[in-house]
């Protein structure tokens, strides 16, 4: 009798210890079966933005790639750009939506970045340097969403709605009734329906494109859904030269409100997109470069800076000096021609060459904007890694 209650149990035991055996097989089973499936869950798009005005939109003729070549720190970023047939590089996973370049605020243009996405179709921006050296760095699809308009200001067009309406100061107000003989209301009023109207539109495309992306990427698949990983904000010329709005902008602490307004712009951005701490990258206006740099301009560099050093924007907002990517040489060959001064044939031999564009749009010279677009990725990336390292 007790020989079989002796084998009863072990039969009993054998019986647990199969059942363990298939449950852990199972359970490893599912394990490796999910590592799998989120090794191959394909990542999110990543989103870049690009904003700004005219040197945003790009007015860089391609005819001056050429000239890269002549430099040795420019000269590897030229074999980037371009194919062994010397025809600009097509980014195999870099897609682009573009308005502000193609006739209109809303027209838009789409397709894989490459050279054609400026201002013209023979120009390029920074997009282009951004996305080779983006997708370079990542490695994986990305989309970039451009909307830049020439002649625009943050005072009043890109002003974020949060700012108000535009209070003008005494001297405006005395300009359009004593030089102008208007009436000072109306003109206020005239004026304040212009305030955020470039803002709402650049929000508008970005909501649009992002509500269909496979309009724009056609290899996108919506289980991957998107990220949106980076803002490059490119512009200012409009509010330096603007003496009118900014009285002390000769004076230590000039453009002030620039720099409040363009904090604010950040938060905003941040809140009507919901990514509270968006990568921002501001690219800081670097026109004549670093030598002989007069108050204003060095002021309002100043102010454009200024977001990136407040508390709240630590290590998520960047500001990158394009100052140092202007090219002396050229500058000031071109300086010489506007004073209508002669040049030996091998000076203007190199200004045909290097320069495509006034001054203002720096140059229209490759040998400066693809320096600046190069940058603007680096930073990005920068802050993706400052970022990543802060949540461990």
């Amino acid at each position: 009798m007790r020989n079989i209650e002796q084998h009863e149990e072990r039969n009993e035991m054998k019986k647990k210890r199969q059942i363990m055996k298939y449950t852990m097989i199972v359970v490893a089973a599912g394990l490796m079966a999910g590592c799998i499936s989120l090794a191959h869950r394909p990542k999110p798009l990543k989103v870049f933005i690009l904003a700004g005005q005219s040197n945003m939109q790009g007015n860089v003729n391609v005819s001056t790639f050429d000239y890269m070549a002549e430099d040795p720190k420019t000269a590897p970023i030229l074999k980037e750009m371009r194919n062994a047939d010397g025809t600009p590089r097509v980014c195999d996973n870099v897609w682009i939506s573009s308005i502000g370049c193609a006739g209109n605020d809303t027209n838009e243009q789409t397709g894989k970045v490459t050279a054609g996405f400026g201002a013209r179709s023979n120009y390029i921006g920074p997009e282009f340097t951004f996305s080779l050296y983006m997708e370079k760095a990542l490695k994986e699809p990305i989309l970039i969403i451009k909307t830049s308009w020439g002649g625009k200001s943050l005072i009043t067009h890109f002003r974020p709605p949060s700012a108000g309406k535009r209070v003008f100061n005494d001297f405006i107000k005395e300009q359009w009734k004593n030089r102008y003989k208007l009436d000072v209301e109306e003109e206020a009023a005239k004026n304040n329906e212009r305030c955020f109207v470039t803002y709402r539109i650049m929000i508008a495309h970005v909501r649009k494109v992002l509500a269909d992306v496979g309009r724009v990427v056609p290899e996108y698949d919506p289980k991957q859904g998107y990220e949106l990983a980076g803002f490059v904000w490119f512009q200012g010329f409009n509010d330096m030269v603007d003496d009118w709005s900014y009285r002390d902008r000769d004076q230590p602490g000039g453009y002030g409100e620039y720099g409040q307004l363009l904090a604010q712009f950040i938060r905003e951005v941040r809140k009507d997109l919901s990514v509270p701490k968006l990568p921002f990258v501001i690219g800081v206006m670097g026109i004549d470069g670093m030598k002989n740099v007069n108050p204003a301009m060095a002021n309002f560099r100043q102010a454009m800076a200024a977001p990136a050093s407040l508390p709240e924007f630590k290590g998520n907002v960047v500001a990158v000096q394009t100052a140092p990517f202007w090219d002396d040489d050229l500058g000031a060959l071109q300086a010489r021609v506007e004073k209508k001064e002669t040049l030996t044939p091998e000076e203007e031999k190199r200004l045909k060459a290097g320069v495509s564009n006034q001054a203002y749009h720096y140059l229209g010279a490759a040998k400066i904007m693809a320096p600046i677009g190069k940058a603007f990725s680096e930073a990005i990336v920068n802050l993706q890694k400052n970022q990543a390292q802060t949540k461990r």
